[in-house]
């Protein structure tokens, strides 16, 4: 299956297990299969587990069992004076194991009691170490510590092409867990790859190169490789590199694509593709200022080139709804918290400090604070402390209603100049690929989707019923 089923299964398979009747777990822990995700390395393995665990609002403890011995996982051995009998003698236990230990840590900082143990690398574990691991796959116990209740066991694994320490499960191993196997399919990566923001460049490549997007080969002298995680980890590079002024060059990308034919490739198109971002006025068509000229040089152009215009202008608009959405968000946030006369102004302000503080660190502690969300916090506690530091108690509440007014009037201009491009796409290429795709990846981007989810648009909704967006646009970004 692919990543998004992959990522299904698992969260169904997760949520099944934490079921509780009358405050009581309903699935026993003897029956609770750890899940067995095996797949090629790069295609998402551990990122699905990140997410599940944020979407799912529990905690997530993280360990490459490359790493650990015998003794790290089972505990160290200790010597007790016990009495049998009326005997005095010597018995051997053992320590907390550290992946135990450090499940119970996280529980104490984030303040969860139900995560996801996830133990990545299963199938290197050492021989030393294998019989005891067959003992905690099924009953969920090192050395003398039993995980947690609410706590459920993900593994992964590359198969044996992909990595020369890995050691083949048998049938007694593999009658303990539940084996998904993932393979890498561009369609499914491509949706995430939309809604994650991932650059313009690699998007228009990749659906113009599928066979590019995972490849991985060994040969006796060298070993070629491209990856889910290498094209998503370069997209990042890239937007960091044009904000920052700094040139992408050939070397930068073999960093990322270690496969000659594929990162002299995308290099090419690259280039292609800052001249013609160059070429057409983004701005200007999203302001409603486009000339003939630039009309005249979208409708003679060929379609991939109509389909790098719809990405630029879906990427402008992306990059704009985010900092609206957040803005939005934030003032929201605070107008309600003021709302409330219980307590002074400054006592709340900075009360909500010192909570957003607390809640970065319990996810962090939880292993699932995400960028967004801990940029979304920061933010919220720049904007009280400059409100704190320049004004008064009595100056908070007009404050923020005025900056409401401000946030208002950026929703409608955000609102037009989605309508503005809609017009000026149908006027060039009428209701055709070019819009559907274009409506189609407003509702899939993060952000606009945020937007329209929380401000909606009339010109989106008119426009999607007329195209009947769901069938059509599923259909055409498949192909």
């Amino acid at each position: 299956m692919n990543i998004k089923e992959a990522k299904n299964e698992i969260k169904n398979a997760v949520r099944l297990y934490l079921k509780k009747e009358d405050g009581v777990y309903v699935y026993p822990v003897e029956s609770q299969r750890p899940i067995f995700l095996q797949g090629a390395p790069g295609v998402g393995k551990t990122a699905i587990m990140t997410q599940i665990a944020e979407e799912m609002d529990i905690a997530m403890v993280s360990y490459s069992m490359t790493h650990h011995t015998r003794q790290s996982a089972l505990g160290l051995p200790v010597i007790r004076e016990k009495s049998f009998g009326g005997m005095e003698c010597q018995v051997s236990e053992y320590t907390m194991s550290e992946i135990i230990a450090s499940v119970y840590e996280t529980m104490e900082k984030s303040g969860k009691k139900e995560g996801i143990l996830f133990l990545d690398e299963i199938n290197c574990v050492s021989e030393t170490l294998a019989p005891s691991m067959l003992l905690f796959l099924q009953y969920k116990i090192f050395g003398s510590f039993s995980l947690p209740e609410g706590w459920v066991v993900v593994t992964a694994g590359n198969p044996p092409q992909y990595n020369r320490s890995v050691r083949e499960f048998d049938v007694v191993t593999l009658d303990r867990m539940r084996v998904i196997s993932v393979e890498e399919d561009f369609e499914s990566w491509k949706e995430y790859a939309v809604g994650a923001g991932v650059h313009p460049a690699v998007l228009l490549y990749l659906d113009k190169k599928k066979q590019h997007f995972y490849m991985v080969e060994n040969k006796a002298w060298e070993k070629n490789y491209v990856t889910a995680r290498g094209w998503e980890d370069l997209s990042v590079v890239l937007r960091l590199s044009e904000k920052e002024g700094i040139a992408v060059t050939e070397h930068l990308v073999f960093q990322y694509l270690h496969q000659e034919e594929v990162a002299r490739e995308f290099f090419a198109y690259y280039d292609t593709f800052r001249k013609l971002r160059d070429k057409y006025p983004v701005k200007e068509i999203t302001e409603g200022n486009a000339g003939e000229m630039t009309k005249e040089l979208a409708k003679n152009a060929p379609f991939d080139e109509r389909l790098a215009l719809v990405q630029f202008l879906l990427d402008e608009l992306g990059e704009k709804t985010g900092v609206i959405n957040a803005k939005a968000t934030r003032l929201a946030s605070v107008a309600k918290l003021l709302a409330n006369k219980n307590a002074s102004g400054d006592a709340l302000l900075r009360g909500r400090i010192k909570e957003n503080e607390e809640r970065m660190q319990q996810l962090l502690a939880a292993g699932v604070l995400s960028l967004r969300e801990k940029k979304k916090l920061v933010q919220e506690n720049e904007f009280i402390e400059v409100m704190l530091a320049q004004r008064g108690e009595e100056e908070f509440a007009p404050y923020i209603n005025g900056e409401l007014t401000k946030a208002q009037n950026e929703v409608a201009g955000m609102k037009k100049m989605l309508e503005t491009v809609m017009v000026f796409l149908e006027e060039i290429y009428g209701n055709g690929s070019e819009m559907l795709i274009f409506v189609t990846q407003l509702s899939l981007n993060r952000e606009t989707a945020e937007f329209l989810l929380l401000f909606g648009s009339e010109a989106y909704n008119e426009k999607s019923k007329r195209l009947r967006l769901s069938d059509r646009g599923e259909a055409l970004l498949r192909r």
